[in-house]
């Protein structure tokens, strides 16, 4: 599986080395980015190829990993049309990447998210039709390197799978710093507030994630009729926290819908 990233960030530097640590040779991996402090960087810590631009290693490649922001997709596309034999994964609505590549239909969209950089991250995924059951399997091969992955059987869920776990670890730092700032204001001191507030959410994760209960259940389970949780998630109902933290979500999927459409024009 010969594999071409276009753009060496941080992304596609976790994507590099979650490959090799799965056993992916390094010589069958190659990038294309323009700074010289991050083809260096690569070669130093991943020991792949780097270049400038597309060249005959990028035409080999059986996927071809579009590793840039979502604004500078237009004109990478455009260096790569009538280039490209292989499938692409990239983060941008898959009509318009076509249509940039010159008809090229063999593509998939993901939205991996923040916790990739360290092996435990989630991605969402749409196929066109045109791609074949390996092809796919490739893929999943690849952004199974940093985490698990989900794939959708409609393009638009991937803006509400932008709002829930694309955005989602935002929404987890800010509970962890409203814990955290809650705590100091009870009295307790910041870097004791800091480590409760981190290896609450850290140990509720780990305990959810391993438990055949839902989470629902270990709530239930915690909460004592007349005690101390039961008091503060009565606060949560009554500030009515579901549905504002609902409406959060769906401004969210709202935005990403229209940024895809802003950037798909044209």
């Amino acid at each position: 599986m010969r594999i071409a990233f276009l753009g060496g960030g941080n992304m596609a530097s976790a994507l590099i080395g979650g490959l090799l640590k799965k056993g992916v040779d390094a010589s069958w991996i190659s990038v294309i980015e323009v700074s010289p402090a991050a083809r260096e960087r690569l070669a130093a810590r991943h020991g792949v190829r780097a270049s400038t631009a597309p060249d005959a290693a990028t035409q080999k490649a059986d996927t071809l990993v579009l590793a840039v922001k979502p604004q500078d997709l237009r004109p990478a596309a455009a260096a790569l049309a009538g280039s490209v034999r292989g499938k692409l994964v990239a983060g941008v609505r898959l009509e318009a990447l076509s249509r940039w590549l010159g008809g090229h239909r063999k593509l998939v969209r993901c939205m991996p998210n923040t916790p990739a950089l360290i092996g435990a991250g989630i991605s969402g995924l749409y196929a066109l039709p045109e791609v074949s059951q390996d092809e796919r399997k490739r893929t999943q091969t690849i952004l199974g390197a940093v985490g698990e992955v989900v794939w959708l059987s409609e393009e638009r869920l991937l803006d509400p799978v932008t709002a829930v776990s694309g955005s989602g670890p935002a929404y987890v730092f800010w509970f962890i710093e409203q814990l955290a700032e809650s705590a100091r204001k009870m009295g307790i001191p910041a870097d004791a507030a800091s480590k409760l507030a981190l290896h609450t959410v850290l140990g509720a994760a780990r305990l959810a994630a391993g438990s055949e209960e839902s989470p629902a259940e270990l709530r239930r389970n915690v909460t004592s009729k007349g005690g101390t949780t039961e008091a503060a998630l009565k606060v949560f109902d009554e500030e009515q926290l579901a549905q504002r933290f609902a409406r959060a979500l769906e401004a969210a999927s709202r935005r990403g819908a229209d940024i895809g459409a802003e950037l798909g024009k044209g």
